[in-house]
């Protein structure tokens, strides 16, 4: 696909910052938000130098820190950019029936708000892997991928969401950008604490005493936009989006 109509179409202009909100819902999340100090102290220690034998660890220098968390916001945006690209390569396949599809995935994206009101608790589950941090600046990354895939389960709500979006992206390229989007919405938070923005911490302190409106409010995000998939709203204002786009930056 020629990259102008990628990045001109309307469609994915409107998707990417609904994706980079859910990747911020998701860092508001239960299995992200309480933990994001442990992160970081485990990032932290990943990039530190080993202290010889008996020496006592080092804290590690801001600019340490920050890179154990670009490494580890690339672990976890491999596994979500793979994602979404598989939702835009089941675009290829299933075309045909895209519109039900998309009705589909919209009824899915309803009931997975419904689990991030808290209605399925059993379905907010997490798979945990352990990554050690004797491994160094390897391990930022590894733990990124290993988090990647273990908050999949957890993050079921809002992956589910991309997921149908990057479906309705209509090919791998839109879809991989739009995990990117997610990524970043995920990991910008991360970036920003590390940075030493002392706004950023009393933010994220103040949403951790509020996390339970912080979920109201994000599931009935996704519920919302679930409803605009099975009405086939969302797939007209995406048509209608990218006509606009495409009379205006693309030649004649």
């Amino acid at each position: 696909m020629n990259p102008e109509v990628i990045i001109n179409s309307g469609a994915l202009w409107l998707a990417i910052p609904v994706a980079m909100l859910a990747g911020l819902i998701s860092f508001l999340s239960p299995c992200v938000l309480p933990l994001v100090p442990g992160y970081l102290g485990f990032l932290g220690g990943a990039v530190s130098p080993r202290p010889a034998n008996g020496a006592q660890q080092v804290a590690p220098g801001r600019g340490r820190l920050v890179l154990g968390v670009l490494l580890f916001i690339l672990g976890f945006s491999i596994v979500f950019v793979a994602l979404t690209s598989i939702g835009g390569v089941a675009n290829v396949f299933l075309i045909r029936w895209g519109d039900l599809v998309t009705r589909i995935l919209g009824a899915v994206v309803i009931l997975m708000g419904l689990v991030f009101l808290g209605l399925f608790g059993f379905a907010q589950r997490e798979l945990r892997f352990h990554v050690d941090s004797k491994y160094g600046v390897i391990g930022a990354p590894l733990l990124g991928i290993a988090l990647g895939i273990g908050w999949a389960p957890c993050l079921g709500p809002t992956l589910t969401a991309i997921f149908a979006l990057s479906f309705n992206a209509g090919d791998p390229v839109r879809a991989g950008f739009l995990g990117l989007a997610y990524s970043l919405g995920l990991g910008i938070p991360f970036l920003l604490v590390a940075l030493g923005f002392g706004w950023a911490a009393k933010t994220i302190g103040f949403l951790r005493r509020h996390i339970r409106v912080v979920n109201i409010i994000g599931g009935v995000l996704l519920i919302l936009l679930g409803v605009l998939m099975v009405t086939g709203l969302w797939t007209d204002i995406m048509s209608r989006l990218q006509a606009v786009m495409s009379s205006v930056f693309l030649p004649l």
